[in-house]
């Protein structure tokens, strides 16, 4: 059967090719073609890479490398395994076949596929039809062929592993128990190569899962591995050493995927493979030594596992293979796992580590790789270990919650909520407490950072669960809440845990994420594939030129030369042609320095750069680092062929530290040389490169096109996977989250409360008097028994005055004031989000798809919740509108009871099963008890609902890993495209096995110095031959966590700092082109020796408002200051001693002083004329960030940024303004004595810097005291700083405080500007140097200009233009003649007169309106009136009229019409459409069902299966079913014994012994005789102790002295053995009902004691029966499914007049687990909407003045039809079929009449009045109308015929016959008259019709237009003589010669 799904390259078949499909395992065409002719992108990563093993595919990598890679949990090639029992699932019906049978590519190229496949994480797109589902697709399995699984070898590994995990037949292939030995040994081929894939973890587990579980492995390959020792041909044997390897690498994975579930199979197979090589041996075949190797270590291995799993310890897969430790006691960092283990959390033991050798060489590279990754893993577990450490020894401390750990962040009181599907997997809302976290600023706290690791614990940490914070949006932290991503080993976990369960957890603030990538790659890169290890392991001062010059490379440097004629070589063409291509290797050949615009050391850094394969380039600040590093990528791409050698093509590799510098660089490389490029790294802020990022290459058309069949087919399979799982997880988390938000609705837990409690609490505290005025209320029992209800509100609430309200609402807005009105600062938390979110990764989720969840969650939480936290309210229940007036109650107790519902909520306490089972009556217990009895309801609710949701968890969890593979697999394919990838390091460390992958040959790092060693490492692969370090290590080095390794470990020296001070060569650029040489002055030589100054920064002018000096400069950095008081006006450093202030959230600190004082110098800059852009402050610290921005007001300072130094580096500004900040007593400097951050501070400014701080204290630095030096040298310190009036010269202001500026108000000095205006004023600001032509002032005096002839002036001011006046003067206006108030300026015929209108309208009432104004049209006074139903409303005096035009009018009249169930009509006559549809019944049922429960729905006629949870058990276990669903019976053995009779049935079959009649012999506590019998359980009743109570007389015979009882074990009731074994083994004659037996006492049903079980069990099982009856068997639901739905496709007309209700009844029919309820439902339906469409098609029968009337009210019915229910009650049936009668009579009258037009008179027409009357009626068509009608239309049927003849039947059935012409001869005129044609039937000439004289008849077999055949005469459905009939006619001659 052909797959029909809709897919983009579904082509039309071409007609001339053969339609057969490949036959099995052999290749489509275009499959074929790929694999003989593979292009050049195919080849990458193959088996013909050049310098790589040509085998390199078919075998694996050495053994030490797989036992490392296999044995290592959690850094192996199956690192990320989980959800095994996933794995071996079927992939999803629908995907038919996998690439092997793909039979849609036959004819050539893919131009029809046009269509992009759903590749968008957001919206998944559908591939099949909106109401088909992928279970009901057909599934054709394929069979994987020997032809193609030989094709799959000549493939990649990774193709390999994709084709098979997404094709649905490999399942089948290894089902086979019988296999020929070169097949299965193809088969092993195949499988080992696909499990050799590193990128594809997750398709591999896949494959692997199936393996585990097939024949394949436990049949096929022990019978084949048996049969090699009786192998008799030599060759074959030859053979069998190669298939046995690939067999023991096969069960070395699979016991390293799978420890638990495969270690039995494998076992077997191992077992039998020593003694197959002994033989093959034996006979002289060669084994080679790697095989017995490895075949031992998989013996180990499994033996190992043996033992664990005899020890019980083996119980899932996720057990952990340790590797023994070597000799030397340290465990190898190859094993080592990435997260905390519990003996690191608990115990404080000191791990090995190694320092950073910056002064040598390293031992080994071993020893190098070891040394890196226990120092960048313990940068991030040693805060972690200690605060947990710390925690645990603190956990007795009162003020726990309050107290501040140095290492950790700690959260109280952590749940997790719910489960949310996100394009990475399944991530998890958790919720925190926020209360001792009120002072945290979330926007721009570090804390819970997109990437941080979190540990969470509930045992003190005895287990834990580790996460990573996926999502971190601002608004849900500040209601404590986060989104986790979960572990794989705390994942297995997470299936037991639930939304009550409380958590302590621990934050660590290091990125973890990279950490993890970077010691995953530090685990697997191999020590022979580090590039340039002699240099940098072995530190080599000598390095080689790159590998690939010496091809002899030739450079062409002419694009670096943009203008050759200007640099003053006029060259000859011989010479131009001797200068396009140079030897880079010999310096004489270049272009010069000039030509190509770098100075010296440019040039120098340049040649080096190109000639040298580890190239070291140091730029201090301002010398043009990214300058040279971009003619360096220019001067490669330029020259791609010397570098790209080979046919595969690498990509230029370029990593950036920062998002803004990879941003820059790019962006100079795109400018000046157009290429591909590929970004990976966080959000851009580049229009350009926008377009280059992998999110936007991807969603290009011709990369989908172009990508392999075998990735896109395995993507649609997946995302059709990910959105079934989805859709089905998506509910029950949105439940779970509901339950979080507020009080369940008690018919939501009714399941989980047990009869007794629910009895008691619906029926109220009666023994409370004032509960009866409530009963009337709508309102919810749960609420009203939490004390939350409305009697809660009605007691002691104070009344709602004024100065309450007023400070409630001042209580609600206890936010800060709006923070709008300043300016933006990049958020540091932003900052540090926007470096570790990769692009790519971000969570996209619009406004407007948040909007919706919060939508879909808030209409849930309205039919879940009986109140909701957020949206409060008792009345805010669905369907309960309160009315404002009715209990309204205080915004101060609303507040109470909101706060009083979540804490409740969030506590633990709950309340035991058995203590709830003691409870009698619920409303006895205390508030605080019913809290915990709700809690242990809720926790069941949730746990149901966490069970039912996990198997989707898993799938779609799966499904999400395989798709990130897949998704590695794309960027792969454009990555290799690419000509240059530019990656952040954290986009370098994700992308750490893609890269590995792609082998860039060139790797440039731009600030080299800032990046941990061991991510410049995890970057390079074994291909780089070039790598190039731009950077500067005297300016930031790279963060670490902890201080102790970062200098004492020498973890914060980078590649870049090591290699240079273990003299590696490097060059160093000298000419600085950013500072003037004031600013310089400051770096050399006290940070660089020797830095020169470029030209161009002689030339920067003067900065203004400063006092002007005279200075002298050189082009070096030697220069002299002369001024009159020796201040320059371009730097100084201005000093106090104001303390600081520690910011209460966090380390940082603040210094108010500082802020005021920089703010006021940037707002006296502004008011220089200088552009807002032209200046940026730096603070050293983020608190001083804040404190500055809420000093700056956007209308101000918008365009100033505003940064901290650290995320300053490369950037520059003309003017920058420092804050120092440190201030304080104890000297405490801080990181300010760190020389590379001052160096990064004092560099960033170029024509003018300005600093403040305490420089005293600093002066403790050596540093600072040598620039302070400096300083005073050339008087650039001092405790104020001197401005300088620019409008008055010798005026000069002294500032050293904000307060000070107050003297230059406006930025020049205090005297006034005195500058006459255009408008003659004067201006009135003080001295200003901005806008000194005043264009743009504002003159704001008064205006005092004469407006009018009445001499008022003009009241605004001056620089606002003149209005008319509005002075109000008396006028009289004309028209009515009253006198008004009218503006001045107003003619009074434009003024509408504001008197009250004096006129009487028509109905007597007055006109509302004003005089001046039309009178009202319609009169708004209220009237009461009859409306069309005959009752009495107010409605508006203007509409009475329009009532008698059918006028709307909501009717509110109670209905009150008694129903079938005997109660009164809830609804009112509108809602009930005047009487015709009644609403549902709305009272409760309360009849007792067949399992003894009262039905708890509303009243209908027929009761719903029972809801509750089913109560049968036994003493092996209980029912969990709902009650109405069938019972499981049990299986086991029955328990009845006793020692003289014993039963030996199963427990749910009738017993086959006797009850005991032997008295009991037991004592009971008292001392006294059992009164009980042998084998039952002793009644607790003594006949002596309690004699009164046992010999109490019910049956009679109590009171015997040798009576013998029984007690009930349902309600402990003690009865008389004899009296209670008649009554139940009694079976009344007219007992009718089936039901238990019930206690005689308390009428509690009997189901426990084994006494009566055979009387329980009969019982039971008539009452299986009746459920079977109910339910319906599922072939009866199935048969009845198929002939509804059979019935539904015969409804053409429903189908075509009714098209979305068709489409509903389809959805519905094609439903799962139906019951026989909802197919009555759908069957009626169907019914209905039938009756409907053919009264709508009746519609064109009738005259078109009457259509509108009738489609009326059956769009009235339609509309009463589409209402929601689950069944129709007898009600409803009875009012539907009435009206359908009614109408079906109406149309049918109006029918008549229409035919019969112009007949209708006389007596006629008033018998036809009559009738319509009685159908025309508002109300409900009665039976009498009914038979009225009947009778009437009987009368009319021969006055009004419905053929329209004007004869009766019988006449037209005579006139026929009589003229015995065949069908198609009778026509008709235009007016209807009827004539005959005879002959052939054809019109041969005209006539008149003798009626109306119309022209009939026609010529040449032609009837004219006007007419037409007359079909009411014969039927005919065409004319005798037309087409059609001359057709038919053929055909049946035709017919009739066969």
């Amino acid at each position: 059967m052909e797959d029909r799904r809709p897919c983009p390259e579904a082509r039309p078949r071409n007609p001339h090719t053969n339609h057969r499909g490949p036959l099995d395992g052999e290749l489509p065409p275009r499959a074929r073609n790929q694999a003989n002719n593979l292009p050049a992108n195919a080849l990458r990563g193959g088996a013909n890479q050049p310098g790589r093993h040509p085998r390199a595919n078919n075998h694996p990598v050495p053994y030490q490398q797989r036992e490392e890679r296999f044995r290592a949990i959690g850094r192996n090639l199956h690192q990320g395994r989980r959800n095994r029992e996933g794995h071996t699932n079927d992939e999803p019906r629908g995907q038919r076949h996998g690439q092997e049978n793909d039979t849609r590519q036959r004819n050539g190229t893919q131009e029809g596929r046009n269509r992009r496949p759903p590749w968008s994480d957001e919206n998944f797109q559908q591939w099949r039809t909106p109401h088909q589902k992928p279970a009901e697709q057909p599934q054709q399995v394929k069979k994987l062929g020997y032809k193609f699984l030989e094709s799959l070898l000549q493939k990649d590994p990774s193709e390999v592993v994709i084709t098979l995990a997404t094709s649905s037949g490999l399942k089948e292939l290894l089902s086979q128990s019988v296999m020929k030995s070169n097949f299965l040994e193809l088969i092993c081929r195949v499988l080992r190569k696909a499990c050799s894939s590193k990128m594809d973890r997750q398709s591999v587990l896949h494959v692997l899962g199936i393996l585990k579980n097939s024949k394949f492995l436990k049949v096929c390959l022990p019978s084949y591995v048996v049969g090699m020792t009786t192998e008799p041909t030599p060759d074959i044997r030859n053979q069998y050493p190669e298939h046995i390897s690939n067999i023991i690498s096969l069960l070395q994975d699979l016991v390293s995927v799978f420890p638990a579930s495969s270690v039995q199979e494998t076992s077997m197979l191992i077992s039998l493979l020593p003694a197959s090589l002994n033989a093959l041996r034996a006979s002289g075949v060669n084994i080679e030594e790697e095989t017995e190797k490895n075949l031992e270590k998989v013996q180990t291995i499994i033996e190992h596992l043996q033992e664990k799993r005899r020890e019980g310890t083996l119980r899932v897969d996720t057990y952990t293979l340790v590797q023994p430790k070597s000799e030397d006691h340290v465990e190898s960092y190859r094993t080592m796992p990435i997260y905390p283990t519990y003996n690191e959390v608990h115990l404080d033991e000191r791990p090995f580590l190694r320092p950073n050798i910056i002064s040598g060489k390293y031992d080994s590279t071993a020893v190098y790789l070891d040394t890196h990754f226990r120092l960048l893993r313990e940068d991030f577990v040693r805060p972690l270990r200690e605060g947990i450490l710390e925690l645990l020894q603190s956990f007795e401390d009162q003020g726990l919650r309050k107290r501040k750990f140095d290492d950790i962040r700690i959260y109280f009181d952590t749940r997790i909520i719910t489960p949310v599907c996100s394009s990475s997997g399944i991530v998890y809302k958790v919720q925190f407490d926020t209360k001792p976290l009120k002072f945290v600023r979330w926007q721009n706290s570090k804390r819970l950072l997109y990437g941080s690791l979190v540990c969470m614990s509930k045992d003190n940490f005895e287990t834990f669960l580790f996460a990573t914070v996926s999502n971190r949006e601002q608004e849900d932290l500040c209601r404590g809440i986060v989104q986790l991503c979960f572990n794989e080993q705390s994942q297995h976990l997470l299936a037991e845990v639930q939304p009550s369960d409380s958590f302590l957890m621990v934050e660590t603030t290091a990125y973890f994420e990279a950490y993890r990538h970077v010691l995953e790659g530090l685990q697997e890169i191999q020590e022979e594939d580090i590039p340039f290890q002699r240099n940098i392991v072995e530190c080599d001062s000598y390095v080689k030129e790159p590998r690939y010059l010496l091809m002899g490379g030739r450079y062409d440097f002419t694009p670096l030369i943009k203008n050759p004629s200007a640099t003053g070589e006029s060259l000859r063409n011989t010479e131009d042609l001797k200068h396009l291509r140079v030897n880079v290797l010999d310096p004489s050949q270049w272009p010069s320095k000039e030509a190509l615009k770098l100075d010296d050391s440019q040039m120098e850094a340049l040649q080096f750069a190109l000639t040298r394969e580890l190239a070291i380039i140091q730029g201090p600040p301002g010398t043009g680092k990214t300058y040279v590093g971009l003619k360096i990528v220019q001067a490669l791409l330029t020259n791609e062929p010397v570098w790209q050698i080979s046919i595969q093509r690498f990509p230029i590799l370029v990593v950036c530290y920062t998002n803004h510098a990879l941003d820059q660089f790019l962006e100079g490389i795109y400018k000046c040389q157009k290429t591909s490029i590929v970004r990976v790294g966080g959000r851009s802020n580049s229009e350009i490169l926008k377009q280059f990022t992998l999110r936007e290459l991807r969603n290009k058309r011709e990369f989908r096109r172009n990508l392999p069949m075998h990735l896109r087919r395995a993507y649609m399979s997946i995302v059709t996977q990910m959105k079934e799982s989805e859709q089905e997880l998506h509910e029950g988390a949105q439940t779970l989250e509901c339950t979080t938000r507020g009080v369940l609705r008690e018919q939501h837990l009714e399941k989980y409360i047990s009869p007794q409690h629910w009895k008691s609490l619906m029926n109220g505290p009666i023994q409370d008097s004032e509960w009866v005025c409530f009963q009337g209320w709508k309102h919810s029992m749960m609420l009203e028994w939490l004390g939350l209800g409305i009697s809660s509100f009605t007691q002691s609430v104070a009344p709602a005055g004024p100065e309450n309200t007023a400070q409630a609402e001042r209580e609600e807005e206890e936010e800060g004031e709006e923070e709008g009105s300043l300016i933006e600062i990049a958020e540091e938390a932003d900052l540090i989000q926007a470096d570790r979110v990769i692009e790519e990764e971000e969570v996209v989720r619009p406004r407007r798809r948040k909007k919706e969840e919060n939508g879909a969650v808030q209409q849930l939480s309205k039919i879940l919740l009986a109140m909701r936290i957020e949206n409060y309210g008792p009345g805010t229940a669905a369907g309960q509108e309160q009315p404002l007036e009715e209990w309204e109650t205080q915004r101060s107790q609303k507040k109470k009871m909101k706060k009083k519902v979540k804490v409740e909520l969030r506590k633990l306490n709950t309340m035991t099963e058995a203590e709830a089972n003691e409870i009698q009556d619920v409303w006895q217990l205390d508030l605080n008890s019913r809290w915990q009895l709700y809690r242990l309801w809720l926790q069941m609710y949730q746990a149901d609902t966490r069970r039912k949701i996990l198997s989707y968890e898993r799938q779609y969890r799966t499904s999400a890993e395989r798709l990130a593979e897949l998704r590695l697999q794309e960027d792969l394919y454009i990555l290799k495209d690419a000509q240059v990838v530019g990656m952040t390091t954290t986009g370098a460390a994700k992308y750490r096995q893609i890269l590995q992958k792609v082998e860039p040959r060139i790797v440039i790092v731009e600030e080299a110095a800032e990046v941990l060693e061991a991510h410049t490492i995890a970057t390079l692969s074994k291909a780089c031959q070039h790598l190039i370090l731009i950077g500067d290590h005297q300016q930031l080095r790279p963060s670490a966590n902890v201080y102790d390794l970062a200098k004492n470990f020498n973890l914060e020296v980078s590649l870049f700092e090591r290699l240079v001070k273990v003299n590696i060569p490097f060059v160093r650029l000298n000419y600085q082109h950013r500072m003037r040489p004031e600013i310089a002055r400051l770096l050399t030589p006290h940070i660089y020796q020797d830095l020169e100054n470029h030209p161009s920064v002689l030339k920067y002018e003067k900065i203004k408002g400063l006092l002007t000096v005279r200075i002298m400069v050189t082009a070096s950095l030697h220069y002299c200051i002369k001024g009159d008081n020796g201040v320059s006006s371009n730097l100084f450093f201005v000093e106090h001693n104001f303390p600081e202030q520690e910011i209460q959230e966090g380390k940082s600190h603040q210094n108010q002083h500082e802020a005021r004082f920089v703010v006021e110098l940037c707002k006296y800059f502004l008011c220089q004329e200088y552009l807002p852009s032209q200046i940026t402050i730096l603070t050293t610290y983020t608190g001083q960030l804040f404190c500055l921005r809420k000093l700056m007001p956007a209308k101000t300072f918008a365009g100033v940024k505003v940064h901290v130094v650290d995320k300053y580096q490369g950037e520059e500004n003309d003017i920058i303004l420092l804050s120092l900040v440190r201030s304080n007593q104890e000297g405490k400097v801080g990181f300010l004595q760190t020389s590379n951050r001052i160096c990064v501070a004092l560099s960033r400014a170029k024509k003018g810097m300005y600093c403040i701080g305490n420089l005293q204290m600093l002066a403790k630095v050596p540093l600072w005291s040598k620039i302070m030096h400096t300083l005073r040298e050339n008087n650039q310190i001092g405790h104020t700083l001197r401005l300088c009036c620019q409008n008055h010269p010798d005026t000069h202001t002294l500032v050293s405080k904000a307060s000070d500026f107050q003297k230059v108000p406006e930025g020049g000095c205090s005297l006034p500007c005195e500058f006459r205006l255009g408008c003659g004023h004067v201006c009135t600001r003080a001295c200003h140097p901005y806008d000194s032509s005043h264009k743009e002032f504002q003159c704001v005096k008064p205006c005092q200009k004469v407006i009018c002839q009445d001499g008022h002036r003009c009241p605004l001011v001056c620089f606002q233009e003149c209005q008319p006046c509005q002075v109000k003067v008396p006028k009289i206006i004309l028209r009515c003649g009253h006198k008004q108030m009218v503006p001045c300026s107003m003619p009074e015929s434009d003024f509408c007169c504001q008197e009250p209108c004096p006129k009487v309208l028509k109905c007597g009432h007055r006109c509302s309106h004003p005089c001046g104004e039309d009178c009202v049209r319609v009169c708004s006074e209220m009237v009461t009136a009859k409306l069309k139903c005959g009752h009495s409303q107010q409605v508006k005096c203007g509409n009475v009229e329009d009532l008698k035009y059918d006028f709307p009018v909501k009717c509110t009249t109670k209905c009150g019409t008694i129903l079938d169930c005997r109660h009164p009509c809830p609804g009112s006559c509108h809602s009930c459409f005047e009487g015709r549809f009644h609403e549902r019944c709305q009272q409760p049922c309360k009849r007792l069902l067949i399992c003894s429960h009262e039905c708890q729905e509303p009243c209908i006629s027929e009761c719903p299966p029972c809801q509750r949870t089913c109560q049968n058990r036994c003493v092996h276990s209980q029912c969990k079913k709902k009650c109405g669903e069938l019972c499981s019976p049990c299986v086991e053995p029955c328990v009845w014994r006793c020692q003289h009779y014993q039963c030996t049935k199963l427990c749910s079959e009738p017993c086959d012994r006797p009850p005991c009649y032997v008295p009991c012999t037991k004592q009971l506590a008292c001392g006294h005789p059992c009164i009980g019998l042998c084998g039952e359980p002793c009644p607790k009743k003594c006949r002596v102790c309690d004699q009164e109570e046992v010999t109490q007389i019910f049956f009679g015979y109590e009171d015997e002295p040798d009576a013998r009882f029984v007690q009930l074990e349902d309600c402990s009731h003690i009865f008389e053995v004899q009296a209670l074994d008649h009554y139940m083994n009694e079976q009344k004659d007219d007992e009718v009902a089936i039901r238990l037996k019930v206690c005689p006492i308390c009428q509690v049903p009997i189901r426990k004691n084994l006494r009566y079980g055979t009387s329980i069990k009969q019982r039971l099982e008539e009452i299986e029966i009746v459920k079977e009856k109910i339910q319906g068997s599922a072939r009866e639901i199935a048969t009845s499914q198929d002939r509804l739905k059979a019935l539904l496709e015969r409804k053409s007309l429903l189908h075509q007049l009714l098209p979305e209700d068709f489409l509903m009844l389809e959805e519905k029919l094609a439903q799962k687990n139906l019951t026989v309820r909802d197919l009555g439902l759908v069957e009626n339906y169907i019914s209905f909407y039938d009756h409907l469409a053919g009264l709508q098609d009746s519609l064109k029968k009738v005259h078109v003045s009457e259509q509108d009337k009738v489609r009326t009210r059956i769009d009235q019915v339609h509309e009463w039809l589409a209402k929601k229910r689950l069944s129709f009650t007898s009600q409803e049936l009875d009012d539907l079929q009435s009206e359908i009668q009614r109408l079906t009579y109406l149309v049918n009258l109006l029918t008549r009449c229409k035919m019969a037009e112009g007949r209708v008179r006389g007596s006629i027409a008033e018998q036809v009045y009559s009738v319509r009357e009685l159908l025309e009626r508002r109300s409900k068509f009665t039976q009498e109308d009914k038979q009225l009608v009947q009778k009437k239309m009987e009368a009319l049927k021969a006055a009004l015929p419905c053929s329209g003849l004007g004869i009766s039947e019988e006449e037209r059935v005579q006139i026929v016959s009589a003229m015995g012409y065949p069908r198609g001869h009778w026509f008709k005129c235009p007016n209807g008259h009827i004539y005959v044609i005879g002959d052939c039937g054809g019109a041969m000439q005209r006539g008149t019709c003798p009626e109306c004289k119309e022209v009939i008849g026609g010529v040449n077999h032609t009837l004219e237009r006007s007419n037409q055949l007359a079909s009411e005469m014969d039927g005919a459905q065409h004319a005798a003589w037309s087409d059609v009939a001359n057709n038919l006619m053929n055909f049946e001659e035709i017919q009739r010669m066969l």
